[in-house]
């Protein structure tokens, strides 16, 4: 089922299947910002990962000697979550350990995603609370897709990605699904990146943030469009679209976890850039977005 969220800026819609967001909508120009999941390029729009990010190497890990299996970005998008509250400008979803989770996924857990609506900012905040009483480990991210508009002269090569704070970055490729650890070099992210689709021939680009608080933005100099994620305290960012299989929208992804190294030995307690979380504990994490359209005003 769909819920939506709105103000005098920005309409939303969500739904409660892998609390994903289906659709933002300016108020007024009816400008719509997400891709429209065209399953036959990418048949997605912003979904949620949980309680990985990325792939496990041949999607499996090992914990407490048993071996479990779980597909790439974890199970949560592919969940229906219960709504705990909605107003007209927030709504929080909730999904809770089952038997289903239990056999990818052993801990107990209260996993919610919020969406909170300021103006022209949207709040997509994240809860873990463990219920298990161990140790639990996870990882969470989003992964919103944003449609680029070329409907007035603009094209998807006259975009690109602006980072702040204005600074070089380490990236950090990846050799098929997994991290090429030991191939991390200092990209240049104190300039523009110019977008195309060849920018993503080898993939998601991942850059390591260090849990400091970034900006990143998607823009054109051809007109007022712009898109800003600000990851806040995420550890790394990763920004996507598919290839070759193209078409005129690209994600900007803050992550608090991280695909399997190459050389992952398959522990879960192992498992790199992972979160632990002590018996009864809350994790938080989030992002934010700022949508401003071609029609904003000067």
């Amino acid at each position: 089922m769909d819920y939506t969220i709105k103000n005098n800026m920005i309409e939303v819609v969500i739904s409660d299947h892998g609390a994903e967001v289906q659709s933002v909508k300016g108020a007024h120009t009816d400008e719509e910002y997400m891709w429209q999941a065209d399953p036959e390029i990418w048949g997605r729009h912003a979904p949620v990962l949980f309680p990985i990010v990325g792939r496990l190497k041949n999607d499996e890990y090992k914990y407490q000697g048993k071996t479990y299996h779980m597909g790439q970005h974890g199970f949560a998008r592919d969940c229906d979550f219960e709504v705990e509250n909605h107003t007209q400008e927030s709504i929080t979803f909730l999904l809770k350990d089952n038997e289903k989770t239990r056999e990818m996924y052993p801990f107990k857990f209260e996993f919610r995603v919020n969406y909170n609506l300021m103006n022209n900012l949207l709040e997509e905040n994240f809860s873990v609370v463990n219920k298990s009483d161990e140790t639990m480990i996870f990882g969470v991210g989003g992964h919103p897709g944003f449609n680029l508009p070329v409907n007035n002269g603009e094209e998807k090569e006259d975009y690109y990605f602006d980072m702040h704070p204005s600074i070089a970055r380490v990236k950090i490729p990846l050799k098929g699904a997994y991290l090429d650890w030991n191939n991390r070099s200092l990209a240049s992210t104190d300039s523009f990146i110019g977008l195309s689709d060849e920018l993503f021939k080898d993939d998601a680009l991942i850059y390591e943030l260090h849990g400091h608080d970034n900006k990143v933005s998607l823009r054109t100099d051809k007109s007022k469009f712009h898109i800003n994620v600000w990851t806040r305290n995420a550890p790394y960012v990763g920004i996507w679209s598919q290839y070759p299989n193209t078409a005129n929208y690209v994600c900007i992804e803050p992550w608090w976890g991280i695909a399997d190294r190459e050389d992952a030995d398959g522990e879960l307690e192992h498992k790199y850039g992972m979160n632990h979380l002590e018996p009864g504990k809350e994790y938080q994490a989030g992002f934010s977005i700022t949508y401003h359209s071609a029609s904003d005003p000067e």
